[in-house]
């Protein structure tokens, strides 16, 4: 037992953990539909790669980039850090990080009301479903919600590479010609490298509000290599569904009501074409709802908790559980209601305008100003 708790406490809290917490909060908007990662990658066929290469490369550089900043002014919450590379502008952040949480449940509740309406069921039905077990788990307080996210983690790896490997054995005969034939037909436009890249920036900066939401868990890291490794291993995690959902995609590619510029949920549609049968459709149905339940839930809370640090900054007592609940209901019922305009446009539009700001406001400062002062107190150690 003592040794068990010292791994958790030293090599797995120090290296892994805060690429584990980073990976939940991602989940939902990430990759959990597979339409995220068809608009931001697999929609240029045999050239995407190139955009999940810069995904990975990008979360592990400003992964390290905001754990070393948070080691060396011992800051571990999203405020602070962001007033170390933005100063007074840190406001803004509050409103980018409050609108994407917003938009990542109404996305995720959009694309629960398609799944039930796939199934026979009221499309609104599925939104409200979602919505009930967010508001649910914020109730019951943090450490159901931890209990929660901890066993999504393992579900959604678990799934997507059962998901994976049914559509590789099924239909991965299409891909080497897919590369081949160097196959961007999905994409209506002319792809290059650049653009490919300038796409993986895009998912990264709306994704980027993942980091701040595990900074409490940074407290352990006290030197360079352990912030180092652990964004190295922040970017596989982020990165690993990512290229798993792009294969499964390339099975397909080509054909546009499968893996299209219409097609709300692609893993739906996958599995029904590789013949994985009803088992296999629930089981990822399962695995959807729980991950997009968890993400949903990480942004509530997050939203909570940031009005609670500035009451206490304050001097006033944290809210009561009258208050969480009515930021909670207003929070689902905005989303609810956003969730209308449909997956594909929120993905395809909501998700691109507010990268523009994440880009403007914590990626250019993290790596610039970020960058310098991590340098500057390299040249003060020596």
């Amino acid at each position: 037992m003592k040794q068990s708790n010292s791994f958790y406490e030293g090599t797995y809290a120090k290296y892994i953990l805060p690429g584990v917490l980073l990976q939940s909060v991602l989940i939902g908007g990430g990759y959990a539909t597979g339409r995220e990662i068809f608009s931001y990658g697999a929609k240029f066929g045999a050239m995407g790669w190139i955009s999940g290469l810069t995904i990975g490369i990008g979360f592990a550089l400003f992964a390290f980039l905001t754990f070393e900043i948070c080691r060396i002014y011992k800051v571990y919450d999203y405020k602070n850090y962001i007033k170390q590379v933005i100063g007074p502008l840190w406001p803004v952040m509050d409103v980018l990080t409050v609108l994407i949480a917003i938009m990542l449940i109404a996305v995720m509740a959009a694309a629960t009301g398609s799944i039930f309406e796939q199934v026979g069921l009221p499309n609104i039905l599925g939104s409200v479903v979602i919505v009930l077990l967010c508001g649910l788990l914020n109730f019951k307080g943090a450490k159901v919600i931890e209990k929660f996210e901890s066993i999504g983690t393992i579900l959604l790896y678990a799934g997507y590479i059962l998901f994976t490997i049914v559509v590789l054995v099924k239909r991965g005969s299409h891909i080497p010609e897919v590369f081949a034939t160097m196959d961007t037909s999905a994409f209506d436009g002319k792809t290059t490298v650049m653009l490919c890249v300038w796409t993986g920036i895009l998912y990264v900066a709306y994704n980027i509000n993942s980091i701040p939401m595990g900074m409490f868990s940074l407290t352990r890291q006290t030197k360079r290599r352990e912030t180092l490794i652990s964004g190295i291993i922040a970017g596989l995690l982020m990165v690993i569904p990512w290229f798993l959902s792009y294969f499964a995609m390339l099975c397909f590619y080509g054909d546009t009501s499968i893996v299209g510029a219409n097609v709300a949920t692609p893993w739906t549609q996958m599995i029904v074409a590789a013949d994985g049968g009803t088992a296999l459709l629930v089981l990822f149905s399962i695995v959807m709802g729980w991950t997009l339940v968890e993400t949903a839930t990480g942004c509530i809370h997050m939203i909570i908790d940031r009005f609670d640090v500035a009451l206490v900054e304050k001097g006033h007592q944290r809210m009561s559980d009258h208050r969480r609940g009515l930021i909670t209901v207003i929070t689902l019922v905005l989303a609810l209601v956003l969730s209308r305009i449909g997956v594909v446009t929120l993905i395809e539009q909501g998700y691109t305008l507010l990268s523009y700001g994440f880009i403007l406001f914590y990626l250019l400062p993290t790596l610039l100003i970020g960058g310098y002062k991590i340098i500057k107190h390299k040249n003060k150690q020596s």
